[in-house]
């Protein structure tokens, strides 16, 4: 069945405050502060890829905080998941989508935002797909200062805790994609094995890919959770990027 409890297809339109770039083999959404500002933070899509209008959102409301904000095409130009897709079908597709084989990209525009836009400091944010893209470049890339990987964690990797930089992990208490049960035992582990400072919140009564849905599709139960969810994802990185 259908993990987004939300109705994906019928998005409102979002006109985007960026533009898109080319990167080498990558094409990529950029959105800048209206200041200069050597932060940045790479943000990782869904399975519904870059230009899902949530994404862009959130892109621009990352910069609108001060940091130069990048979606990237982690999917090199092929297709997305889309809402007409058959969920039968999903495993396939992630075989061709392997959210842990993204490190060359990562490297493409960590280089881009050094050398093309003055970046010093750059974190990291990922949803559902992306949650698990940033949970792995948390485990292997030093270059990324801070990460929020919100609900998506990697399963089945016992190397998966020793984490390189501060995360954040932000999850729906009614996710049925990652139960409760795995959220603990991420929390217990990392007290064990983690040397660096990270964070792990549950928000009451939310779906999965709750946090990224714009203003005018958010039902009024939700949205205090929505907003916290995003605020917090913002303090995180105000506090180490």
């Amino acid at each position: 069945s259908d993990p987004f409890l939300y109705n994906t297809g019928e998005r409102s339109h979002y006109g985007c405050l960026g533009h898109e770039v080319q990167i080498e083999h990558l094409k990529a959404y950029v959105c800048r502060p209206s200041f200069s500002t050597d932060k940045a933070v790479i943000v990782v899509h869904d399975v519904f890829g870059w230009r899902f209008p949530d994404i862009r959102f959130i892109v621009d409301l990352i910069a609108g905080h001060g940091y130069i904000s990048i979606c990237p095409d982690f999917f090199k130009g092929t297709e997305p998941w889309k809402s007409t897709d058959h969920w039968a079908d999903f495993r396939d597709w992630m075989k061709n989508h392997d959210p842990m084989k993204v490190d060359k990209e990562a490297d493409v525009v960590l280089k881009y935002l050094k050398e093309q836009c003055g970046a010093k400091k750059i974190g990291i944010v990922g949803f559902s797909w992306g949650g698990m893209a940033v949970h792995h470049l948390m485990l292997k890339n030093p270059q990324l200062t801070a990460g929020v990987s919100l609900y998506g964690i990697i399963r089945d990797s016992e190397e998966r805790y020793r984490l390189l930089n501060p995360t954040f992990f932000i999850f729906g208490e009614k996710d049925h994609t990652i139960s409760l049960d795995q959220i603990f035992l991420l929390e217990d582990k990392l007290k064990q094995y983690c040397k660096v400072p990270y964070k792990i919140k549950v928000y009451p009564g939310q779906v999965h890919g709750f946090a990224q849905l714009k203003p005018e599709d958010m039902k009024p139960d939700d949205k205090p959770y929505i907003e916290e969810a995003r605020r917090d994802m913002i303090d995180w990185i105000k506090m180490f990027v």
